[in-house]
C-alpha cells in the first residue's frame, strides 16, 4: 500500500535527524534492528561523473567508449515500468539552494505501480532517458541499485522489483550519513568496480576539494596536500572542482560496465 502524503511530510520534517539515526545503527541490538528494517539486502553503487574520468581501454575513441551512464541507460531499456519523482525528497527537505529540487529519483520495476501518484508519474523510456540526462547536466551524481529504505518510505513491494536511481547533490544527499553508520551498513554503498581516484603531483593544497564537495568526507589536507581515504566512493566530484586538475578518476577495468550491470541485475528483476 502506497504511503499517504502525511507520512511523506513527516519524513521531510525528520530529515535533519538522519545523522542521529545513523549513529543509532552502531548501538548494539538497536543497530541490528535498524539494519534489518531499513537496509537489509541493499547494494548501491555511485557512478562517477563522466566529465572527470579517464578510461584505460584498448578500444577506439570516442565513438566506442563505454561510459558509466550506460549502466543507467541499460536498465531504462530493460525495465517495463518507469517512475519519475516530481521532486528530490532530500533537497526539498534541506531547502537546497544549489541544485534543482524538481529533479528527483528515477524508480524502475513493477513495484513503481504502488507509489502514491501525488509523488510523481509513470514515464516512458524516452522520458526516463531525458530525465537522467538533465540530472547529469545539472551536476548530479547517479547512485543506482537496490535500496530497502525506498520500499519503506514509499510503501511498495516487493523489494526485488524496485530499482533506485538516485540523483545526488553533495550538499543534501541522504548518504552523507555514511561516515556515521555501522560498518555493515556503510559497505552496502560502494564505488563502481574498477574506479580509482588519485591525487597527482599537480596538487597545490588549496583545499577546494575539501569544502563540502565529498559525500562521505573522504578527502583531507595533510601536510599541504589532498589525501583521499578509503571511504571514497569514486563519484568524481573532487576531480571536477579541482582548479589545478590535480585529481584523476580512472577506470582500468575494461568490463566495468558489464560487471556493474551484472551485479545489480542479480538483485533486481525489472521485467
Amino acid at each position: 500500500m502506497s504511503r499517504p502524503l502525511w507520512f511523506v511530510q513527516l519524513i521531510k520534517k525528520s530529515f535533519p535527524a538522519r545523522f542521529f539515526l545513523a549513529r543509532a545503527t552502531k548501538v548494539p541490538l538497536l543497530g541490528g534492528l535498524l539494519e534489518r528494517w531499513l537496509f537489509q539486502g541493499d547494494d548501491l553503487i555511485y557512478l562517477p561523473r563522466e566529465r572527470t574520468i579517464t578510461i584505460y581501454e584498448d578500444i577506439e575513441r570516442p565513438v566506442n567508449t563505454v561510459l558509466p551512464s550506460q549502466v543507467v541507460d541499460h536498465f531504462i531499456e530493460q525495465a517495463n515500468d518507469h517512475w519519475i519523482m516530481h521532486h528530490c525528497l532530500c533537497r526539498e527537505s534541506n531547502r537546497c539552494q544549489d541544485y534543482p529540487i524538481d529533479l528527483g529519483c528515477l524508480f524502475m520495476g513493477e513495484a513503481v505501480k504502488g507509489i502514491n501518484p501525488a509523488l510523481g508519474r509513470l514515464a516512458t523510456r524516452e522520458e526516463a532517458h531525458e530525465h537522467v540526462r538533465r540530472c547529469r547536466e545539472a551536476g548530479l551524481v547517479h547512485l543506482v541499485g537496490r535500496n530497502r529504505l525506498d520500499t519503506v518510505w514509499l510503501g511498495v513491494s516487493p523489494g526485488e522489483k524496485l530499482l533506485t536511481v538516485c540523483n545526488c547533490c553533495p550538499c543534501c544527499c541522504l548518504w552523507k550519513i555514511l561516515p556515521l553508520v555501522s560498518e555493515s551498513i556503510a559497505e552496502k554503498v560502494e564505488r563502481m568496480p574498477g574506479v580509482t581516484v588519485t591525487v597527482t603531483d599537480l596538487c597545490q593544497g588549496c583545499g577546494t576539494c575539501t569544502q563540502g564537495v565529498c559525500f562521505v568526507d573522504a578527502i583531507r589536507l595533510v601536510d599541504g596536500r589532498a589525501v583521499i581515504g578509503e571511504d571514497c566512493r569514486g563519484c568524481g566530484r573532487c576531480a571536477e572542482v579541482c582548479p589545478n586538475d590535480a585529481i584523476e578518476v580512472s577506470i582500468a577495468e575494461p568490463a566495468y560496465v558489464h560487471k556493474t550491470i551484472e551485479r545489480i541485475s542479480s538483485l533486481v528483476d525489472l521485467t
